[in-house]
C-alpha cells in the first residue's frame, strides 16, 4: 500500500513540477504575470508525460513486456474498442443523474480540446502514461499487497479518479478505472487498458469538435427527446454489455 501511495505522490508531483518549469519559462521570457497559453499547456502535459515514463520505467516501478501481445490477442483489443464506444452514453447518462459537480479544469480542458496538438497529449499521451502508472505500477503493487484482487482494483480506481483533481471528471474516471483495473488483472498487460483509454479519449475529443460547450447534455444532443436519450442508452448498453462478456471469455488469467 505504501508503494501505491508513493507512486501517486510522484505522479502528481511530476505534474506540478512540469507546470512550474513551463510557468517559470514564461515568466523568464515573457515577464511576470504572463498566463500559460494553449501551447504552454500542451508543452507542460507532454513534459510531464515524458518525465513520468522515464521515472517509472528507469526505476522499474512498472514493467513493460511484449509477452501478452505476442499471443496475438486482436479480438480482445477489438472488444476493448467496442466496450469503450458503448460506455460513453451510459456513463454520461449516469453522471447527469448525479448532483452537478464543480468543474475545476474547464479552462484547461477547452484549451487542449480546441487544439489539434492537444489530441496527442489527450488521446495518445494520457492513455499510455496513466495506464503505465495506475495499472502497471499502482495496481501491480496493490495486487501483491492483498490476495483479493478486487480490493486492489477498486483502490486503484479511486486513486485514478482522485488524481484528476477535478470533481466533474471523477465519476466517469472511477467507473472506467474499475474496468481498466479488471482488464489489467486478467491479462497482466497495460495494452488493453491503453487501447480502451485511447478510444474513450478520442471519442471525447471528436465530440468536443462538434459540441464544444461543456454544459451540453444528452437531452440537448437528442433535441429535447427524453425517449431518444433512453433509446440511445439502451442501444449503447447492447454494445457495452456483450463487449464486456466477450472480454471476460477471451481474457485469460
Amino acid at each position: 500500500m505504501k508503494q501505491a501511495i508513493l507512486y501517486v505522490l510522484v505522479f502528481v508531483g511530476i505534474q506540478f513540477l512540469a507546470g512550474g518549469i513551463v510557468q517559470g519559462g514564461y515568466i523568464f521570457f515573457k515577464g511576470a504575470g504572463t498566463p500559460v497559453d494553449t501551447m504552454g499547456l500542451i508543452i507542460t502535459t507532454a513534459l510531464a508525460d515524458v518525465v513520468t515514463l522515464l521515472v517509472f520505467l528507469l526505476l522499474h516501478w512498472a514493467e513493460v513486456s511484449r509477452h501478452w501481445v505476442r499471443t496475438r490477442p486482436w479480438m480482445v483489443l477489438f472488444w476493448c474498442c467496442l466496450a469503450a464506444f458503448g460506455a460513453i452514453i451510459p456513463s454520461s447518462f449516469f453522471q447527469e443523474l448525479l448532483p452537478e459537480l464543480p468543474n475545476k479544469a474547464d479552462v484547461e480542458f477547452d484549451m487542449l480540446m480546441s487544439s489539434r496538438l492537444g489530441y496527442f497529449v489527450i488521446a495518445l499521451g494520457a492513455p499510455l502514461v496513466e495506464e503505465l502508472v495506475f495499472r502497471g505500477a499502482i495496481l501491480r503493487a496493490l495486487l501483491r499487497w492483498k490476495s483479493n484482487p478486487w480490493v486492489g482494483i477498486v483502490i486503484s480506481a479511486v486513486l485514478f479518479a482522485g488524481s484528476h483533481m477535478n470533481p466533474a471528471q471523477m465519476p466517469h474516471a472511477l467507473l472506467i478505472g474499475v474496468l481498466l483495473g479488471w482488464m489489467y488483472y486478467r491479462t497482466d498487460s497495460i495494452v488493453p487498458g491503453v487501447v480502451y483509454h485511447w478510444v474513450n479519449n478520442t471519442i471525447a475529443y471528436v465530440l468536443y469538435q462538434f459540441y464544444p460547450s461543456q454544459d451540453i447534455e444528452l437531452i440537448d444532443l437528442f433535441k429535447g427527446s427524453q425517449s431518444s436519450v433512453l433509446m440511445a442508452v439502451a442501444f449503447s448498453l447492447c454494445i457495452f454489455i456483450p463487449a464486456v462478456l466477450q472480454l471476460n471469455l477471451r481474457m485469460k488469467k
